[in-house]
């Protein structure tokens, strides 16, 4: 269950739609007068409420029943998947970090060469730069591949193709040996696990792709109650600082990094809509046998600059 950070009228107004219930049943529930509650719906994120409603209204969300809390989510996902924040849309003006890729068509984004702080606990790694692609792979560009390869398209494509309702998805069910397969026709390759690492996190440390604060409400991960993956540009307030999409939640990422010498184990990043917020920074390392597939698996691919 997503927690509130700082309660506004806005989240307030969620809670009451997602209680149910109209202005004077909730202000009872809350504790004030049933005048207060078009004020605070009315005033928006321009009203902080205070400290004592504000406790008062985190524990009416823990005590809500698991339909409420579930609904309530989905509202604040809602809006965090959709706005279009000025951080993201600068990213994505910046024509000259972004290129199409000549084989796949995939856009990417370019990382800068130099130190990033890496891991837990934020150890100075240098990299070189590379070009990363803004989005996972979907089903569209990995029907590209199928088409002309001819490699056994994935469990979840009736009659050997993708749902037209699912092409802007991330493609799941793949081995890391489909991703690599795929990474080699469009002549491109798998990050490594310190790539991924400094596209989601920038340069300076930060533990989420869109800052410090843990707001589940900006990824596809368990907590948002979706249960399926989503479309690639969906959440455009949790862009990246070079601005790459999705690099926490609704999918796990194949990477190139091999978790120990030849044992045929390779790196997973960024979680999954099937993974609670907490897998979901970054730095978190997991692994899995490279003839792994799932539907929560998948992937996308570095160049070079």
């Amino acid at each position: 269950m997503t927690g509130v950070t700082r309660w506004t009228g806005h989240e307030a107004r969620l809670l009451r739609k997602a209680m149910r219930k109209t202005g004077k049943a909730f202000a009872e529930l809350v504790g004030v007068n049933q005048r207060q509650i078009p004020r605070w719906e009315g005033r928006g994120e321009t009203l902080e409420l205070s400290l004592v409603n504000q406790a008062a209204l985190d524990t009416l969300l823990a005590q809500a029943d698991h339909h409420v809390q579930q609904r309530f989510v989905a509202l604040l996902t809602e809006r965090a998947a959709a706005e279009h924040d000025e951080r993201a849309e600068e990213l994505l003006r910046r024509d000259s970090r972004i290129i199409r890729h000549s084989v796949d068509g995939k856009l990417m984004t370019s990382v800068e060469e130099g130190i990033y702080l890496s891991g837990a606990d934020n150890r100075s790694v240098w990299l070189d730069s590379f070009l990363i692609d803004v989005y996972p792979t979907t089903n569209e560009d990995y029907g590209k591949f199928i088409a002309a390869t001819r490699r056994r398209p994935p469990q979840h494509w009736p009659a050997g193709r993708f749902p037209v309702s699912l092409a802007t998805h991330p493609v799941v069910w793949v081995t890391w040996h489909d991703a690599s397969a795929y990474a080699r026709w469009a002549d491109k390759a798998l990050p490594t696990a310190r790539q991924w690492e400094k596209a989601a996190r920038g340069s300076k440390g930060r533990r989420y792709p869109w800052g410090n604060e843990p707001t589940a409400a900006k990824c596809n991960v368990a907590e948002t109650g979706i249960d399926a993956t989503t479309p690639v540009a969906r959440y455009q307030s949790g862009v990246s600082p070079c601005g790459a999409f999705d690099m926490c939640g609704n999918v796990w990422e194949w990477c190139s990094t091999e978790e120990g010498p030849g044992n045929g184990r390779y790196e997973l990043k960024g979680s999954a809509f099937t993974s609670p917020f907490e897998r979901s920074t970054p730095s978190l390392r997991n692994a899995a046998s490279a003839t792994m597939l799932d539907n929560d698996t998948g992937f996308r691919c570095v160049s070079e600059p």
